[in-house]
């Protein structure tokens, strides 16, 4: 261990005690050590608390921990070095999509019909993936886009993307139907030509007009919540497995540094540590999240089999450019009827992949009656709507 190296960590520590801001830590590390990763900055902390430093004068350090983290991880997502950098995750991702589409296409002129019919049963199902492709862009990277005042994707491509999802949808459901030959042409030129076209024409404006500008805007730092957001939305033809960059790793040390800051939260006459309310909140059974009077999303939480997936990325957008085009209308009609009074819920209920679910929005206000924003509650009611009669003892099943 660089006895040097463990001086000025050292002294950063007291430094911290003694009011050291952490953005500054940061700086002076970087400045006169450099950037360490997170294995010997693990080693460093070990190595003060066999010296007789106090765990808890350790604790402080837990937030320039992550940033430093952060910062060795921003350096390895140059997209020309590392397959873990987002843009590269999601031109893998069209390649597998082009590659569908070419079986998509073949499929539709097989020699029998029953061959077309089930080759192009099978490419779609594939396909479907492409919801969770255009999800990774829209939740992950629009928003700071956004932030660097690059709106137009956020309203023209996620417009286009729904455009595809349509055309899936209806193709799906229409191919259920078909009985013959003629009935597969028929889906074919309703559907199946116009999807191929839109899906080919996305690779196409993502690789030449997405990824550039976004790699032209967005800062390294950026990438890594990009990254984040991907783990947490999940990819569509990747596995999680396959990106290298250890986000487990930084999420155990963002989780650390949480732990560090402590606090308790009061609710009327209640107490409840952060880590207490934000397990409670997680274990609900729903899906919630909170936009505040300003229409910025403020909350979501982190439900075991969340229904709508949700990114960090999302937190302090508005809640307009957390919608496709098509829908902002609804949404503004709902916040400005709370806002003004007018209503204090509206409820929807919907399928999804096979789910009846529950959607739900309460306007909030405080006691004095002040809106404070809108919180969304999504429920899968598909179990609860089949239950009859009552259950009073306890059932072995885990």
């Amino acid at each position: 261990m660089d006895s040097g190296k463990k001086a000025i960590v050292k002294d950063v520590i007291r430094g911290l005690h003694a009011g050291l801001g952490v953005e500054q830590a940061k700086e002076r590390i970087l400045r006169d050590v450099g950037l360490l990763s997170s294995g010997e900055i693990t080693e460093i902390e070990q190595s003060l608390i066999d010296e007789g430093v106090p765990p808890e004068e350790i604790k402080a350090f837990c937030n320039v921990h992550a940033l430093l983290f952060e910062s060795s991880l921003a350096q390895t997502l140059a997209p020309e070095k590392s397959p873990s950098h987002p843009l590269t995750i999601l031109r893998n991702e069209n390649r597998a999509i082009q590659r569908i589409l070419e079986t998509l296409k073949q499929s539709l002129e097989a020699d029998t019909f029953a061959q077309a019919l089930a080759g192009t049963k099978a490419a779609l199902k594939e396909l479907m993936g492409l919801d969770r492709h255009y999800s990774l862009k829209e939740n992950a990277i629009f928003p700071f886009l956004e932030k660097h005042g690059f709106s137009g994707p956020s309203k023209v491509m996620w417009a286009k993307d729904n455009d595809v999802r349509e055309l899936l949808r209806g193709a799906e459901s229409a191919l259920a139907s078909v009985k013959d030959a003629q009935g597969l042409l028929a889906v074919r030129q309703s559907f199946l030509d116009k999807l191929i076209e839109e899906a080919q024409g996305m690779i196409f404006k993502e690789e030449n007009i997405l990824f550039p500008a976004s790699q032209e805007k967005l800062e390294p730092g950026e990438w890594v919540r990009v990254l984040e957001s991907f783990g947490q939305i999940g990819p569509a033809y990747a596995e999680l497995s396959d990106i290298e960059v250890p986000l487990a790793e930084l999420g155990q040390v963002r989780q650390e540094a949480a732990l560090s800051s402590g606090g308790l939260v009061e609710l009327g006459n209640a107490k409840l540590s952060v880590g207490q309310l934000e397990a409670i909140l997680n274990t609900l059974p729903v899906d919630i999240s909170f936009v505040d009077a300003q229409d910025k999303v403020r909350y979501f939480n982190r439900a075991r089999d969340r229904i709508f997936p949700r990114s960090d990325s999302v937190i302090g957008r508005s809640v307009q450019n957390c919608h496709p085009p098509q829908s902002v209308h609804r949404v503004n009609a709902i916040l400005d009827a709370f806002r003004g009074g007018k209503r204090e819920t509206a409820e929807f209920w919907i399928t999804v992949d096979g789910k009846f679910v529950s959607i739900r929005y309460f306007a909030v206000r405080s006691t004095r009656g002040e809106y404070l924003g809108c919180l969304e509650v999504c429920q899968d009611l598909t179990k609860l709507r089949v239950l009859k009669g009552e259950r009073r003892l306890l059932d072995d099943a885990p």
